[in-house]
């Protein structure tokens, strides 16, 4: 007990004497947490509408419907099969074109009767039920059309007047569709699949029976209740479609395609997340590496003084885990509290997004996620140190560099910056190689949401969204890329004062025998530069396409219908990339060339 009490009271001391490096560091590690949080809980906020919408209409568990009169027995029959206990229905639906403000839109009309329904009631948000002459129009819908009540509208030519505005629970809101006619799709209709008469992306509206009897309806729908809610998809199960048997959908495969935009920016945030995580790995590694080369007078003291090897490395482990629990614990806070923010309030749906609850699973992924960038670019530095010789530690003497011939043949004939930068470059090559993926992760991310960004301008349809949805998805994609840039930028400033740190001796050395500060500041600022461009280029390639393949593998999206960014895209990627670095570069590489040489030496 005593030495994990010394472990933690050395730990906390030295993170206190630190404290803007430790705020970077528990900034880095929570930015990953905060976004795979996110990812983990925001379908489950997404569903609160939809559980909503079917308290308040006593929404159905299964949805079934028959495309001809002949078939409607077979609607009775499951009406009466064990485990239902309430009904409404058989309505008759018609398929029918929609003209309203100046707009023409298949639809699906449901015939409806004028009294309350036990089972689906559609909740008005606008004006009243349905009567003769009058239209009820889902919500989504009628706020994609830009209706309200009173608004005359013409069903197969035939006027009526928008007499409601109502939610409900049978179908996900429009533009999601669930089919109760047998000649209707959604989404993007390929060209060998067009025929005529058949119903694209329909609307739901209601109608009395008559006025949809006036249509010529060729569908039933009816919905049925079941005693236990959870046993629905069990029994869709039990009455496998065929040719004369009904279709059925059941309310969890509802609750899916109502949260499928919520699928999607899940999706893209967990990709973000690991994309972030491994860049907080990055980060860490390199504020590890020039904090253990500022420590190794204090590693010495601790060992002269009677300290293990392992509990050395157990001091300097535990700085980071200590950063790390407490990065998850503000991760899973603030990813918690802003998943309501990223999550679709849709006209079609009762309420909004609430906050989700903090399952084992989520809590437990997350504080791992944390602990493992940790201590995985914790670990190797902090047993380095700990094996190192307790007199050289004490004496802190400057690392001899690396004499490599062809090197030194090549950079002699440089400017001296150049000269420095590469020399720089090559006294830490693993440095420069987490430079280069630090890069390459960011342009990676960044290629993706290009060619994402594109497709939601040109081809919103063709993933099913209406504009809104289209906003929201390119706020998470934002939210995904200002975290990413940030991390990125953090990193290169990490990168660029470890390498400050670690070369002081050297470029006192450089500055002694003739070099300018501007000499060193710029080799300092060169070193990250360089990295930089081959991350940007490999960002593209293969990165960026491996990414992009990775996304569509997951989500079964067709490449074919996005577009990929231009030349001119990538090149001023890749231009701006290494302008960036070189400007966030440049601060903290002008600090440390300011740095008197006799106190350096």
């Amino acid at each position: 007990m005593g030495r994990i009490l010394l472990v933690g009271r050395l730990a906390v001391r030295d993170l206190r004497r630190r404290r803007v490096e430790t705020v970077l560091l528990l900034l880095a590690i929570m930015a990953a947490t905060t976004t795979l949080t996110l990812g983990l809980v925001l379908r489950d906020a997404a569903g609160d509408p939809y559980q909503s919408t079917r308290e308040a209409t006593n929404g159905p568990d299964v949805v079934a419907s028959v495309s001809r009169p002949g078939e409607l027995s077979r609607l009775e029959e499951l009406a009466s099969a064990p485990g239902v206990i309430d009904r409404s229905g058989p309505y008759p639906v018609a398929p029918a074109k929609l003209q309203a403000s100046g707009r023409t839109s298949d639809v699906q009309a449901v015939g409806r009767d004028a009294a309350p329904a036990s089972v689906d009631q559609p909740e008005l948000v606008q004006g009243s039920w349905v009567r003769d002459g009058g239209v009820v129009i889902e919500a989504a819908f009628a706020n994609a059309l830009g209706v309200r009540v009173g608004d005359p509208v013409t069903l197969d030519g035939r006027s009526y007047e928008v007499v409601g505005v109502a939610v409900t629970a049978i179908m996900p809101p429009y533009p999601g569709v669930s089919c109760l006619v047998a000649g209707c799709m959604s989404g993007d209709i390929p060209d060998d699949r067009a025929a005529p008469g058949l119903l694209h992306n329909p609307g739901l509206v209601w109608l009395t029976q008559a006025d949809v009897r006036s249509l010529t309806p060729d569908s039933h729908v009816m919905n049925l209740k079941l005693a236990d809610p959870d046993e629905a998809q069990a029994f869709v199960a039990n009455h496998p479609a065929s040719r004369d048997a009904p279709r059925l959908a059941y309310w969890e495969e509802i609750l899916e395609e109502a949260t499928e935009l919520a699928r999607d920016s899940q999706i893209l945030l967990l990709i973000g997340a690991w994309l972030l995580g491994l860049l907080a790995v990055a980060s860490l590694s390199v504020l590890v590496g020039g904090r253990m080369a500022d420590q190794t007078r204090r590693v010495g003291l601790l060992k002269a003084v009677g300290g293990t090897p392992s509990l050395v490395a157990a001091v300097l482990l535990a700085e980071y885990v200590l950063v790390a629990i407490v990065a998850a614990a503000a991760g899973l806070a603030v990813g918690s509290l802003t998943a309501p923010l990223l999550t679709e309030s849709s006209a079609g749906l009762v309420g909004s997004a609430g906050t989700p609850s903090m399952t084992m699973s989520t809590v437990g992924t997350v504080t791992a996620v944390a602990l493992a960038v940790a201590v995985v670019a914790t670990v190797v530095p902090a047993v380095r140190a700990a094996r190192s010789s307790t007199v050289n530690a004490l004496a802190d003497s400057p690392r001899p560099p690396r004499r490599v011939g062809w090197l030194i043949a090549i950079s002699a004939r440089l400017p001296v910056p150049l000269l420095l930068a590469l020399r720089v470059a090559a006294r830490r090559p693993r440095r420069v190689v987490l430079g280069v993926v630090s890069i390459a992760i960011t342009v990676s991310g960044i290629y993706v949401v290009l060619i994402l960004n594109a497709f939601l301008t040109t081809q919103p349809l063709a993933g099913g969204y209406d504009d809104a949805q289209v906003e929201l998805l390119r706020q998470v994609l934002l939210v995904w890329m200002v975290i990413l840039l940030c991390l990125a930028a953090v990193n290169a400033i990490f990168i660029t004062w470890a390498t400050v740190l670690d070369n002081r001796h050297s470029s006192a050395l450089a500055r002694a025998l003739g070099a300018t500060p501007r000499d060193v500041s710029t080799a300092m600022a060169a070193a990250q530069v360089l990295p930089a461009l081959i991350g940007a280029v490999l960002g593209v390639f293969p990165g960026g396409v491996a990414l992009f393949a990775a996304i569509n593998t997951i989500t079964g999206g067709d490449s074919d219908r996005a577009t990929l960014p231009s030349l001119w895209q990538l090149l001023a990627v890749v231009l701006a990339t290494v302008l960036v670095v070189a400007a966030l570069t440049a601060v903290p590489a002008r600090l440390g060339a300011r740095r008197p040489v006799t106190e350096a030496l």
